[in-house]
């Protein structure tokens, strides 16, 4: 009973997803950028992300939502795997960063390259031991 109450929110978690999707979307399109909201001012490159996260998320709870019982089981295998892929586009976004000079800004703080090492190596290595475990419990 108590997972039907989940379900019902993950219905709802949606559709305010998809309403946060369009206006993004809608900003986007009528040229609105930059816009300040809550002391944090939304650039026109940020979009780009913001969309890609909505769309993530959406699908996700409309997945939970809308499957109530049919979840499917992933094996220990696949979810290492996936977790290993997950973790080298991570890696591989670290270094893109290092190497193309890329900045990083969140909010007024101007997050240091050092710092791209550290998450590079952390996870390019989490990477690595996600597939290796993947293909030890096949």
């Amino acid at each position: 009973m108590r997972h039907q109450y989940l379900h019902e929110i993950a219905k709802f978690a949606a559709g305010l997803v998809l309403g946060d999707f369009l206006a993004g979307w809608w900003f986007l399109a009528y040229h609105l950028f930059p816009v300040s909201f809550l002391g944090v001012t939304l650039t026109e490159p940020m979009v780009g992300p913001w969309l890609a996260f909505d769309a993530v998320l959406f699908l996700i709870l409309v997945h939970y939502g809308w499957n109530v019982g049919r979840t499917p089981h992933l094996s220990s295998s696949s979810f290492f795997t996936v977790i290993g892929v997950l973790f080298g586009i991570v890696a591989l976004v670290h270094i893109a960063r290092i190497f193309f000079g890329l900045d990083l800004v969140l909010g007024s703080f101007m997050v240091p390259v050092w710092l791209s090492w550290i998450g590079a190596a952390a996870t390019a290595y989490l990477s690595y031991m996600s597939f290796y475990l993947a293909s030890r419990m096949k």
